[in-house]
């Protein structure tokens, strides 16, 4: 419900079961009577209707049976089947005589059924636990309902890899794997945004698309509650797309900061760039900085535009890889490199570490914009706290650089600033 609001839906309920869980487990289910589950898909599709169902925990074959009802009365024609048997803990969630009314009942009503690795195992009768293997188990459910199949495989190794298959083609829903033990819901998560997305009026593999998208924000913001799994939280990606404009601005004032300190005798020959991230984020386009960079003029510094979200790739790089280990480390600037300049960071106390452009693996250097990752990457692995400067000498046609680190414009342009005062 709080995915569907957040989504710019009206959610409707109808509960089918009572659960005592939390975060260790399922200690207790109580299966609501069917004649009141009958009453609720009354009272709810006869008034305010349905673009898009999704079917939870129906605990269940006699509840199975009335949905499958209510569906047919009411012409559903967006169900999204989310075949709860089995909670992550090990709960049974679904009766065993159960999983067959399941098949027969609404499997022939569904849109798009998504089990995860452990129900399709159960579905097809044989351990699902790699990708061919989830490509034949795709096949086999899709034998069984018109609509598509889209297998989760969160608990593959490697990228966290959705399976899609309409009866013709398969393709792969992938996201970076995000190390957290706080999962709690990211099934239900999922669902919901499949089906709001879906009854929005966007294409089905594209509300998939979007909602893979929104679960992988939901994971990165995971709170650590309670004592085992704690919770997804759905709101991440909004508090991410809120920070947008302070960004912006934060910049903004960065930069004025800079052109009045008259700082241009340290903007490198390749020219300058100062980056910000939103929280959490994964991709170029989630860091903003200034287009075509900034420039020296004469003493000072000037910029073609304002700065915007994915501006530019460098900044970016370096940004997002201090992110993988200091998440809040979200800003990033490149200076001239100078002996001079090292040694007076030295002296004001800055943490400083670099890294050698010429044991660049061919590989690496062959890829256009690998360099940046992989010698931050090199600084880091071993490193227990975030530099205050990460440097390296050049390379053939490459110009020696420093590059300040913060968490926020204001921090790194401190930084800066102290330097120039020290250099003058």
């Amino acid at each position: 419900m709080k995915v569907i609001s957040l989504l710019g839906g009206y959610g409707s309920s109808v509960i089918t079961a009572l659960t005592a869980q939390n975060t260790l487990g399922v200690q207790g289910i109580f299966p609501v009577p069917v004649p009141f589950v009958e009453q609720q898909l009354q009272s709810v599709l006869s008034d305010i209707g349905a673009d898009a169902v999704k079917t939870g925990m129906l605990a269940q074959a006699d509840i199975i049976v009335a949905v499958a009802r209510a569906v047919k009365k009411f012409k559903l024609k967006k169900l999204v089947l989310d075949p709860v048997m089995v909670s992550e803990s090990g709960q049974a969630l679904l009766e065993e005589k159960a999983e067959v009314i399941l098949r027969e009942m609404l499997f022939p009503l569904a849109g798009l059924i998504i089990p995860n690795l452990r129900e399709a195992s159960i579905l097809i009768g044989k351990p699902v636990q790699t990708m061919a293997e989830m490509k034949k188990a795709a096949r086999l459910i899709k034998e069984k309902t018109p609509g598509a199949v889209l297998i989760k495989g969160g608990h593959l190794s490697g990228s966290a890899s959705d399976l899609w298959f309409d009866g013709t083609l398969f393709r792969e829903f992938s996201s970076p794997r995000i190390r957290t033990p706080n999962t709690h819901g990211t099934g239900c998560t999922f669902a919901s945004a499949i089906t709001t997305y879906w009854g929005q009026g966007f294409p089905l593999v594209e509300a998939v698309e979007k909602a893979k998208a929104f679960i992988s924000r939901a994971i990165s913001g995971s709170q650590p509650l309670g004592k085992g799994h704690g919770p997804t939280d759905p709101y991440a990606w909004f508090e991410m797309e809120l920070e947008r404009f302070p960004i912006i601005r934060s910049l903004e004032k960065a930069f004025q900061q800079l052109q009045e300190a008259k700082i241009g005798h340290i903007i490198p020959e390749v020219q300058s760039n100062l980056g910000y991230a939103l929280p959490l984020a994964q991709k170029m386009e989630e860091v903003a900085a200034w287009p075509g960079r900034i420039l020296r003029l004469q003493e000072t510094i000037a910029t073609l535009a304002p700065p915007a979200f994915g501006a530019s790739r460098h900044v970016a790089r370096i940004i997002l890889t201090v992110m993988t280990k200091f998440p809040d480390t979200r800003s990033a600037m490149n200076i001239r490199f100078s002996e001079e300049l090292l040694r007076l960071g030295s002296k004001i106390g800055f943490k400083i570490a670099g890294f050698d452009r010429r044991k660049e693996p061919p590989r690496i250097k062959n890829r256009e914009g690998s360099s940046l990752s992989w010698g931050v990457s090199r600084v880091l692995e071993n490193s227990s706290h975030v530099p205050d400067i990460i440097f390296d000498r050049g390379d053939i046609g490459k110009e020696p650089m420093l590059r300040v680190l913060g968490r926020n414009p204001g921090e790194v342009v401190e930084k800066i600033l102290k330097l120039k005062k020290e250099l003058a």
